[in-house]
């Protein structure tokens, strides 16, 4: 039986630095579907309700996100794991000391799904 994919929901303000960083990055692990999605209205990406109803484990890099996701969305938050990673917005796209950031605080969080 193939084993099912862990979908992550990676998400901040505007979609442009650190959640697609961190979909770029988790895209290349094997068994991981990974999205991202910006919370403010000029987002690259806006984050809809079946992007969260998709995803197993939602990231959120400030708490700040967490907030407006819980009043934006909480209808479709019901079961779900939001986890705030804590990285302020400060790094540009596919910073190396980012990534670094994003793997020491995701990865060990994966095997405890």
């Amino acid at each position: 039986m193939p084993e099912t994919k862990k979908n992550l929901l990676f998400i901040c303000s505007q979609n442009r630095l650190r959640s697609p960083t961190a979909e770029a990055v988790f895209s290349e692990y094997e068994g991981l579907e990974v999205n991202s999605a910006g919370l403010d209205r000029d987002a690259e990406m806006w984050l809809e309700s079946e992007d969260i109803q998709r995803a197993d484990i939602i990231f959120v890099m400030e708490q700040s996100h967490r907030r407006k996701l819980a009043q934006k969305f909480q209808p479709w938050l019901k079961n779900k794991r939001v986890i705030c990673l804590d990285i302020p917005d400060e790094y540009e796209y596919m910073d190396t000391t980012l990534i670094a950031l994003l793997k020491k605080k995701v990865l060990p969080l994966l095997g405890t799904f």
